[in-house]
């Protein structure tokens, strides 16, 4: 039986009341804070930026019991409920699990007009290879991913480029409670929204890294089509993780005339 996660949120960046608000979510075995932080800095003239954390990442309490990624996305609208004034519209942006949850909320969307889905897809990975990382961190922990996550990661030069960045990430995921990620890769293995996006109700924008291999350009292209009216905007030179790799270039993305809000 699944049970509705506790969220952490944090203000990144920007201010109550001076700009619309932005909520940004993370890729697993990330925090909010490592992957957004640059990108938030940049945005915070345009956006009051909200991050949230996974259950057991970043500042979020572990885990409890089984969640979806459609638990994340009520726990992202019901946890923003009373972080801004009034009735102001707000954006949401999230990257890979996070980037799942962009999905689920462009058909279910709350306080969100516009919703970006970044490194994500309607699927994501096999069900067989998520349980078979589910139990590998159960059994080593997440130090085990350590290797792998290195590779998936970043674009090709990134971690020599940027080892700062590079090991901030990492240390993130070393840190990231056992089960709770586990859990988040169950999620993960049961999610699939390609026979539902077609009902999606505001505006989407999917934006692939270009040297993604967790999640390629095509099958972001596929989720693209399948939404009505959705967009899609590939970030050169970059991996699996665009706002840490290419900060600019998704504060960009995210300030473009074609998102601006009405």
């Amino acid at each position: 039986m699944t049970e509705a996660p506790r969220l952490t949120f944090t203000r990144l960046a920007g201010s109550p009341g001076r700009g619309a608000p932005l909520v940004v979510g993370p890729s697993l075995g990330t925090s909010v804070a490592a992957l957004w932080g640059t990108t938030a800095t940049l945005l915070s003239g345009h956006f009051d930026v909200i991050g949230w954390d996974l259950p057991g990442h970043g500042r979020s309490a572990p885990a409890t019991a089984p969640f979806t990624v459609g638990g994340l996305a009520a726990a992202v609208r019901r946890g923003t409920a009373g972080l801004w004034d009034g009735d102001r519209r707000a954006w949401y942006a999230g990257v890979s699990l996070g980037g799942a949850v962009a999905l689920e909320l462009a058909l279910t969307p709350g306080v969100f007009d516009r919703v970006v889905c970044i490194a994500a897809a309607a699927r994501i990975g096999d069900t067989a290879a998520w349980h078979e990382r589910a139990d590998l961190v159960r059994r080593d922990g997440t130090s085990a991913l350590v290797p792998g996550s290195r590779r998936r990661w970043f674009a090709p030069g990134f971690t020599e480029r940027d080892p700062d960045t590079a090991e901030r990430l990492v240390r993130s995921l070393i840190e990231t409670d056992r089960e709770s990620y586990a859990l988040a890769c169950e999620a993960l293995a049961a999610f699939d929204l390609r026979g539902q996006l077609h009902r999606s109700v505001v505006p989407l924008l999917v934006a692939p890294g270009e040297h993604d291999v967790v999640v390629p350009p095509s099958p972001a292209a596929r989720t693209a089509a399948i939404a009505p009216g959705a967009a899609l905007r590939v970030l050169d030179g970059c991996g699996h993780l665009p706002p840490a790799e290419r900060p600019a270039a998704v504060a960009a993305l995210l300030t473009s005339d074609t998102w601006e809000l009405p």
